[in-house]
């Protein structure tokens, strides 16, 4: 059902990229990981970056020079926009003995901020893994949300970076996770990205059913 949300604030969240902080309408309700479709003169699917007991709906993008993206930076304070959903299975299993492992890449952290925040207040007890991949630190969005989990976060064009610098790999994947058939793995980002990841897990064994993804496409 189609709802108005009005925008609060929005805030530089990294280099290039800002979250948007709306009105939560009365009723709606969300799984952490989901996405909804937000409207102005054109329509955008935006996963909810915020969890669901979170007051607001936050969403954050990478401020790319389209239609949708320039009318949504000028949006002013107060001014509605359409809100569609939610939708999609990028949700966290039930079962707390498998663990979780989380990949992303650029804005493709947004469904994990969700689940970890939802994580946490609901005290979850899921061992989570999440390996974070960006060019270099200032484009890592919500980079220090982590602490609370296993976080590898890995800068592949830094060169003053002292930590990891790999690109996500069977090997960067073997090092970190005891047994790569025991998670299941959660993975988001540019469509490049996301088929890599779902082919380099293929050829690890692990189940198409253990694999929940989300692409972004013109982020």
């Amino acid at each position: 059902m189609a709802q108005q949300i009005a925008l609060r604030r929005r805030e530089q969240v990294a280099e290039g990229t800002f979250a948007f902080h709306f009105d939560k309408p009365a009723g709606f309700s969300y799984q952490a990981g989901q996405n909804a479709l937000f409207s102005l003169q054109e329509s955008h699917t935006f996963t909810l970056a915020s969890a669901p007991h979170e007051p607001e709906l936050m969403i954050a993008t990478r401020m790319r020079d389209s239609a949708f993206k320039r009318a949504l930076g000028a949006l002013p304070v107060g001014a509605c926009m359409r809100l569609d959903g939610p939708a999609g299975l990028m949700t966290l299993h039930e079962d707390a003995a498998r663990p979780a492992v989380f990949l992303a890449g650029g804005i493709g952290i947004t469904p994990f901020v969700s689940m970890v925040r939802d994580a946490k207040a609901r005290r979850l007890s899921h061992s989570i893994t999440l390996f974070y991949s960006n060019r270099r630190p200032e484009h890592a969005a919500f980079l220090n949300e982590f602490s609370e989990i296993k976080l590898v976060a890995t800068m592949t064009e830094a060169p003053g970076w002292s930590g990891e610098t790999r690109r996500i790999s069977r090997e960067l994947l073997a090092e970190h996770v005891p047994d790569l058939q025991a998670p299941v793995y959660y993975f988001a980002g540019p469509p490049g990205m996301t088929m890599a990841v779902q082919g380099m897990l293929g050829e690890l064994g692990v189940r198409d059913e253990d694999m929940r993804s989300e692409e972004f496409y013109g982020y």
